[in-house]
């Protein structure tokens, strides 16, 4: 994979221009910490559409403060996604490719957690719901829009290289059922993506992903009294038990692919025989093959006849695909040296998790992820931030945008 070596500007005559766009970044660690308070302190749950539009709203009302243009993409059940161009207008055709800088606004935190459980601060670790996961990294991402906003308007540098877009969706932690469908038709054919997921704790970006599925099992047999007429029964519940045992059986450690059935439920009391059962399955893999290869295991498994009277049915709730290191490493290669030329170093890493950094790398986009401020326990009541890494990893975004061959 190769970046396209297309320019208007070479990176030395830009230079300066970078160097100024980080000394304005430098000026801006207490705002970009007031942003992330304010946009902490809105609920945001993947389920909670006018939360996640709020917070939406809050990002926007900084951008157009700046100049910025933004528009909305409509949601029908989930927060609407969030657009706002650098560099190029919406009723313009772009010349040149778009970077994207991406995150997503919702969190896995049920409405009302801000009241009792808001955003507070010890020194430089700040905590609070969804501080790491994401919205550290909606506030890093805006930032660089300004930054850039700001060279345009402070000097005389009268446009980018390549058109600079913020996309910020509203339901990533679902499955981003109705955002992967604005991501896949606009990040077709960018220049490279930037989505701001949290740093790791190790200070590393992330380089490559595992990919995921959701999937509902449901099984229905015939319900019998368990003692007056046990045989005339068929237990939804025995089948279930059967296919979970062979779709845990899938699990493969050695080639990174794991099932794991986390929610069942079925029946209705201990002395009748279960007549419906459902399970909820989760998938990890490495590879898009491994993740065709393994959804057909499945789905043949579920399919596959035990019990006289029982029947079963999966559904693919949501499917990420995996990011794979190939469409990571030379974006890695450029982050790295503007990371060192702002004096940190950083290093690529593997994680488990999923992230709509899957959907852009599948569609040959360049991508990095893991661009945020570094952040830890994730999903957690002491999810935090490192708040003294806003300004560096800013500036590394910012530059690596601004200097991409």
């Amino acid at each position: 994979m190769t970046l396209s070596t297309a320019k208007k500007v070479s990176n030395s005559a830009l230079a300066p221009y970078a160097d100024l766009l980080c000394d304005w970044l430098a000026t801006q660690e207490d705002e970009m910490i007031q942003c992330l308070q304010e946009l902490v302190d809105t609920d945001s749950n993947s389920y909670d559409k006018d939360g996640v539009d709020a917070a939406g709203k809050l990002m926007a009302s900084w951008l157009e403060a700046d100049g910025i243009e933004c528009r909305w993409h409509k949601s029908v059940s989930s927060g609407d996604v969030l657009e706002a161009r650098i560099a190029s207008g919406f009723d313009k055709k772009d010349a040149q490719p778009a970077i994207y800088l991406m995150g997503h606004r919702d969190t896995v935190f049920p409405k009302g957690t801000t009241a009792t459980r808001g955003f507070t601060r010890d020194g430089m670790t700040a905590f609070g719901p969804g501080v790491a996961d994401m919205k550290s990294g909606l506030v890093l991402n805006c930032f660089v829009l300004r930054g850039l906003q700001y060279l345009l308007n402070n000097s005389d540098l009268t446009e980018l290289p390549h058109p600079v877009v913020g996309l910020f969706t509203g339901d990533e932690e679902i499955g981003s059922p109705e955002g992967r469908h604005v991501i896949q038709q606009m990040v077709k054919g960018a220049k490279a993506v930037f989505n701001a997921e949290p740093g790791r704790i190790s200070g590393n970006v992330v380089s490559a992903r595992k990919g995921g599925a959701s999937f509902e099992i449901l099984v229905k047999g015939k319900a019998a009294h368990s003692g007056v007429n046990h045989a005339d029964g068929a237990s939804a519940i025995g089948g279930l038990a059967l296919i979970i045992t062979e779709l845990h059986a899938l699990t493969n450690y050695e080639t990174g692919v794991t099932t794991n059935v986390g929610l069942i439920s079925g029946g209705m009391s201990s002395n009748t025989v279960a007549s419906d059962a459902t399970a909820k399955l989760d998938l990890r893999y490495i590879t898009k093959d491994q993740m065709d290869e393994t959804i057909d295991a499945i789905q043949a498994i579920v399919d596959r006849p035990r019990l006289n009277g029982v029947t079963a049915s999966v559904r693919l709730i949501s499917a990420f695909h995996p990011f794979e290191s190939s469409m990571s490493d030379v974006l890695l290669a450029h982050y790295q040296k503007q990371a060192e030329s702002l004096g940190f170093t950083v290093e690529g890493e593997f994680t488990g998790g999923c992230s709509d950094a899957g959907f852009t790398s599948s569609m040959g986009v360049p991508t990095l992820c893991g661009t945020g401020p570094v952040g830890a326990k994730m999903h957690t009541d002491g999810e935090l931030c490192l708040l003294d890494t806003f300004v560096p990893r800013t500036q590394a975004v910012a530059k690596s945008v601004l200097l991409l061959p």
